[in-house]
């Protein structure tokens, strides 16, 4: 049986505490450890109760390393248990700082989800699939996600669709107008947008469309056509070039137009 000397604060560790057992150090304690065991200076320590406080500060140090994590953003329950996976924390203190953190709601699915949920609704053009999945990744539950994402409301998703759709038609302002909007249904369904809501943003999309662009758009890409096909004879040297073309989108009539130009 040993019996603590002298218990002191340690310089480099605010809120740490040096146990010293017949006058030589033995541990470093927690503040809360401290207090929980009542450590005082001529307390008798036996090997047992060392080991229980030993284990109780190998808690408390998760913790308290969980709750600076947390302290910066709003994490979901996977990223806190990766994050103390990842400082080597063993399976049954982990469990323990999970409980404790679950029992002051200090981490919750569904809030974590729902703010998700509603940030990216504002930060973002991101619609409810791509979000569902961006969920799924941190490992919340399915039914959590649902709940979340009946927040997104309509109007909301329906105003980033719509932006999202007029940032692609100006990304894709150089593509003939029929190739133009399969172009802009494949960027929306890329970002997660429902089939009814792009049908209802492109049947309200107004694509402005200058023919002198499209036309000039449509000479240069037919030259470089034109010429990565010059290895063929004179007549299937254009029946490639113009079916390339007509799969960019443009139209026969154009097309025509410029191969009679040529010849």
């Amino acid at each position: 049986m040993k019996k603590i000397t002298m218990i002191e604060a340690q310089k480099k560790h605010v809120g740490r505490y040096n146990i010293y057992l017949d006058g030589q150090f033995e541990f470093g304690v927690s503040e809360s450890v401290l207090i929980n065991f009542r450590l005082a200076k001529g307390m008798e320590v036996d090997k047992q109760l060392q080991a229980d406080i030993t284990k109780s500060d190998s808690v408390a140090k998760s913790y308290s390393k969980a709750l600076d994590y947390i302290s910066h953003q709003l994490r979901a329950e996977s990223e806190v248990v990766d994050k103390l996976k990842s400082l080597e924390v063993d399976e049954q203190t982990m469990a323990q700082v999970m409980a404790r953190l679950h029992e002051q709601n200090l981490i919750n699915d569904q809030n974590y989800a729902e703010s998700f949920v509603r940030t990216m609704a504002i930060t973002s053009d991101k619609g409810p699939t791509v979000i569902r999945q961006k969920l799924k990744a941190k490992k919340i539950d399915d039914n959590l996600i649902e709940n979340a994402l009946a927040e997104f409301d309509n109007n909301t998703m329906l105003e980033n669709a719509s932006k999202a759709a007029e940032k692609a038609a100006k990304h894709y302002h150089r593509v003939p107008e029929k190739m133009r909007m399969q172009k802009i249904r494949v960027a929306l369904m890329t970002k997660g947008f429902s089939t009814d809501l792009i049908n209802q943003v492109l049947n309200d999309l107004v694509l402005e469309t200058d023919a002198e662009d499209e036309w000039y758009n449509l000479t240069v890409q037919a030259e470089k056509i034109w010429q990565r096909n010059r290895k063929y004879d004179d007549r299937t040297r254009i029946m490639k070039t113009k079916q390339s073309l007509f799969g960019k989108g443009y139209q026969m009539d154009d097309v025509n137009k410029w191969m009679e130009a040529k010849h």
